[in-house]
């Protein structure tokens, strides 16, 4: 008798099928933030970033629907986006100042807090893959460089030549910006200096997707060609675990887009995690602060995506615009650019 209650007790506890039909799913993704004229956008431009951000949401959606995790719906949602030659990764990564890519991505699963990083790779076709290939494969956290590139031939990984990633309108806001860069560091004799001139358009732009899955995990992701005329090996926030990317099942999962320094300076994924998990304020609110308060006083531009255990989605954005999509369970998918959208 004994042993037959144990047994039904011990059954009562596993979830069933029907228990985890009933959790709620979620998915927001990002394309990256920063100055978008509304007025040069036209219908057809729209309508290919409209298309482009469906698909990777609701791709990822269509996978948590189906039973899949988070961490498969996140991959797939952001490949589909560094495939894509419209937005700054993978493809259509901008140019280094010497005219290469060097390509940066993190990824991190909020149950376990495991999570893997890559800086610097120029031959990896899909630099997000790379990162979940260290999360899961490796001892490290974070790879670089021909490191990281060694790596991901050890996985089978797909390479690529680096004119892979090469397109024109990136290579055409290559030379405009060295152009900038060369009339104000004759002038300030400080090519440091000179680079705080460019715009926000030079310094901006990243992919990332965040999912919630039936299971209850949380996982965030996030891929970028970092900065248009970076110099000396720069590495933004897009790998660095706490800036760009975090996870947590307690909290919530961010990925971020903007001015990289200043989300590495504020930690900016991170805090707003901690916020919600230590001073119990929503989602909403924690993310609010830290994108329109903390990095607005610091004067950092750019925004998040960020979505909690109960599916809650929050994307702020400081910037003029930032390219978003998200879907949530009984929903159709929600694709925006400005913030009156």
């Amino acid at each position: 008798m004994a042993k037959c209650f144990l047994l039904a007790a011990s059954l009562s506890a596993v979830p069933t099928a029907h228990a985890y039909a009933e959790k709620p799913i979620a998915i927001a993704i990002h394309g990256g933030a920063g100055t978008i004229d509304k007025s040069k956008l036209t219908p057809q431009k729209r309508a290919q970033y409209n298309a482009a951000l469906s698909a990777a949401v609701n791709k990822g959606y269509e996978l948590l629907a189906q039973g899949k995790t988070s961490q498969q719906a996140v991959i797939v949602a952001i490949q589909i986006l560094e495939d894509s030659p419209l937005f700054n990764a993978g493809k259509g990564a901008v140019y280094t100042f010497d005219e290469t890519h060097e390509l940066d991505a993190s990824i991190m699963h909020g149950r376990t807090l495991n999570a893997g990083a890559v800086a610097g790779v120029k031959t990896v076709k899909s630099p997000i893959a790379l990162a979940q290939a260290v999360m899961e494969k490796s001892v490290h956290v974070m790879l670089s460089g021909e490191g990281a590139e060694q790596f991901a031939k050890s996985q089978n990984l797909m390479m690529v030549e680096n004119s892979y990633f090469d397109t024109e309108h990136r290579y055409k806001a290559l030379i405009r910006a060295k152009q900038k860069l060369a009339e104000k560091e004759q002038e300030l004799k400080d090519f440091q200096a000179a680079h705080h001139v460019l715009d926000a358009e030079y310094k901006f732009g990243t992919v990332g997707a965040v999912a919630l899955d039936k299971y209850g995990d949380l996982v965030a992701g996030t891929s970028t060609g970092g900065m248009t005329a970076k110099r000396y090996g720069r590495v933004g926030d897009a790998p660095i675990i706490g800036a760009g990317t975090y996870a947590n099942n307690a909290s919530c999962a961010v990925s971020a887009t903007g001015h990289g320094e200043y989300f590495i300076r504020y930690h900016v994924a991170a805090d707003i995690c901690a916020r919600m998990q230590y001073q119990g304020v929503s989602l909403k609110q924690a993310s609010d602060t830290v994108v329109n308060k903390v990095l607005v006083k610091a004067g950092g531009n750019g925004g998040v995506i960020a979505i909690d255990r109960n599916g809650n989605i929050a994307m702020p954005f400081n910037s003029k615009g930032m390219y978003r999509a998200s879907r949530k369970h009984g929903e159709q998918a929600k694709v925006a650019i400005f913030k009156d959208e």
